[in-house]
């Protein structure tokens, strides 16, 4: 029996962070437009507990999240594994793998990522190179070294 190896460790496109980090900066331009202005000390320190509150929700929340989402592709099987505070896991092993495919929606293409599903139970939800990592599955599926050309999968 051969030993199971890491063929490629993914997490979604970094893409879902750029909403947050947008509003991130637009915190930190109004806590510095706004810092010091009011009379009051307590309205500057109210200013920055809220500032930090919606920085917490709008950005490190979705951080936290992306970063606690990843998916792992052996030599034996496929496995999803997220959650921040209670972790879930999937997996399906490469010898019960009878359908693999790539659902896209909105700017997925453009970016080349898309939703790889496997057997209609287990999705790796907008990864990276969407094609390549199919093409990956595909080949240990079939019992061949995964062909990535001169692309890698990697996270």
């Amino acid at each position: 029996m051969t030993e199971e190896t890491v063929v490629a460790r993914l997490r979604p496109h970094a893409r879902a962070l750029f909403w947050p980090t947008v509003l991130l900066l637009l915190v930190a331009a109004g806590v510095g437009f706004l810092s010091g202005t009011f009379r009051e000390q307590w309205q500057n320190t109210v200013l920055l507990s809220v500032a930090g509150a919606v920085a917490l929700v709008g950005w490190l929340v979705p951080l936290l999240r992306w970063a606690a989402r990843n998916y792992t592709i052996t030599t034996r099987r496929v496995v999803v594994a997220s959650g921040i505070l209670s972790r879930s896991r999937q997996e399906v092993l490469l010898s019960r793998i009878s359908d693999v495919g790539i659902e896209r929606r909105g700017l997925q293409a453009v970016f080349r990522s898309g939703d790889v599903v496997v057997n209609d139970e287990v999705v790796l939800r907008d990864v990276p190179s969407a094609g390549l990592v199919l093409a990956a599955i595909h080949d240990l599926v079939e019992g061949t070294e995964p062909s990535f050309g001169s692309d890698r999968v990697h996270a």
